[in-house]
């Protein structure tokens, strides 16, 4: 018998769009499945017909990405005391008023009121992360965008020492999610665990929505994590690539693609300056290429563009990545799985967040470099897409890693924990 699931995300498009290929996954097996966010995404879920609810605060992709960019060099702060912790009564009243009646309510890591409605509520809650940062494992620890090199001191001088900065990162926080305990205290809950750190981790199933390629399961992650691989959504199975596009793809070689995702593409000085230099960096090695610019018209490239060179404002990741010669991107998450998946050789160019830690994890895997974005430059750029794409153990590596990607099933394997979770409840085990 079908379950009503309700799943609440908040963020950019690569933080809805794989709880919407979730949802549709349930509904494929008979759930009723409810997406609670920002009612800017309202359209894209009603368009896939699953059922829409919106929660508060009620920001677009570009309100969030403003916030984000105002105080670049403490983004997870900003954008939780300035934006998220203001707005979490409100947040917890919406998703209250949807979550009743619900059999199951699933969150992502910035909901912080969805963990609140569920105690509350007393009904089964699964908990996701969607790249490994998100465990800040002692074990393996992750690459911190002001201080890349920490992660590499840390894994030599081992657990211990991780251990002492996870601590110290919990200490710092502490503070932070003041508004959560005062809430939880108002409707009647006990403190609770840090919300920031091991407070975001559901007690019944953690989804870890990403490869196995990427990370293996830590001694200090929650016991009951799951690793499902990617859960892949890019819009409609009946979106494709435009006529314009496939005439540009066969009318020559696999260009090389850039693109800075819908987290940075079109946000402020340093987006500018990618693309300028990449042009440039085509120029020096005439490559083919193909640039995903976005909406935003500040992202446009000067007219008119080299032969060869082509620009759009947006395409399915999934349709496109296979048949480009390399992608260089900002390292998202979203965008990391795609490349990974396509098996094509990739120039990561990190920003911000989780990204240079998705950087380094790709790095490893042999298929990848990486340049950091205050060294991103024409000639530095041209050098690494020269080594990627003029050296063969970079595409034989990515396509190794890609069989790997293609062999997990992230929505099903989603799917399948979810409802397990629900037959341990009926056979009363939870």
């Amino acid at each position: 018998m079908g379950k009503r699931i309700v799943i609440t995300t908040f963020g950019s498009f690569g933080d809805f769009n794989p709880y919407l290929g979730l949802a549709l996954g349930l509904k494929a097996r008979g759930h009723d499945t409810i997406v609670a966010t920002a009612e800017f995404y309202r359209p894209f879920v009603e368009a896939e017909g699953v059922g829409f609810r919106p929660v508060r605060p009620d920001r677009n992709l570009y309100d969030i990405e403003a916030v984000r960019r105002s105080n670049p060099g403490r983004t997870p702060a900003y954008l939780m005391k300035k934006l998220l912790f203001p707005r979490l009564q409100e947040s917890y009243e919406d998703l209250s008023e949807t979550t009743r009646g619900a059999d199951m309510l699933l969150t992502h890591p910035l909901t912080f009121a969805g963990p609140l409605v569920a105690e509350k509520m007393s009904i089964p809650w699964v908990s996701t992360v969607l790249a490994p940062i998100s465990f800040f494992s002692a074990h393996d620890f992750p690459v911190l965008p002001l201080l890349p090199r920490l992660a590499v001191v840390l894994r030599r001088l081992g657990p211990g020492a991780g251990r002492a900065l996870v601590g110290l990162a919990k200490r710092a926080t502490r503070h932070w999610p003041e508004p959560v305990r005062r809430l939880r205290t108002e409707i009647g809950l006990s403190p609770g665990k840090h919300p920031i750190h091991e407070g975001q981790f559901s007690p019944e199933l953690v989804l870890a929505m990403f490869s196995r390629v990427l990370a293996k399961p830590q001694p200090d992650w929650p016991p009951n994590t799951r690793i499902t691989g990617h859960v892949f959504y890019d819009g409609s199975g009946r979106d494709g690539l435009s006529p314009d596009l496939e005439r540009f793809l066969a009318s020559g070689p696999a260009p090389v693609v850039f693109t800075l995702g819908t987290g940075v593409v079109g946000k402020g000085p340093a987006a500018d300056s990618f693309y300028r230099e990449s042009l440039k960096a085509v120029r020096i090695l005439k490559l083919r290429s193909l640039f995903l610019v976005g909406m935003d018209p500040k992202s446009r490239l000067p007219v008119p563009l080299p032969k060869g060179v082509a620009a759009v404002d947006h395409a399915p990741f999934s349709k496109l990545f296979p048949r480009a010669a390399a992608v260089v991107h900002q390292g998202g998450i979203g965008t990391i799985g795609q490349v990974l998946r396509s098996g094509r050789p990739q120039l990561v160019v990190p920003f911000a967040g989780d990204q240079p830690d998705n950087a380094q994890r790709v790095q490893r895997l042999g298929g990848a470099e990486v340049l950091y974005q205050r060294r991103y430059a024409a000639r530095r750029a041209a050098r690494h897409l020269g080594d990627l794409l003029g050296k063969s153990e970079y595409a034989r590596r990515a396509g190794e890693v890609a069989g790997l990607v293609r062999s997990e099933d992230g929505i099903g394997d989603a799917c399948d924990a979810i409802e397990e979770l629900f037959a341990s409840y009926q056979r009363g085990r939870v």
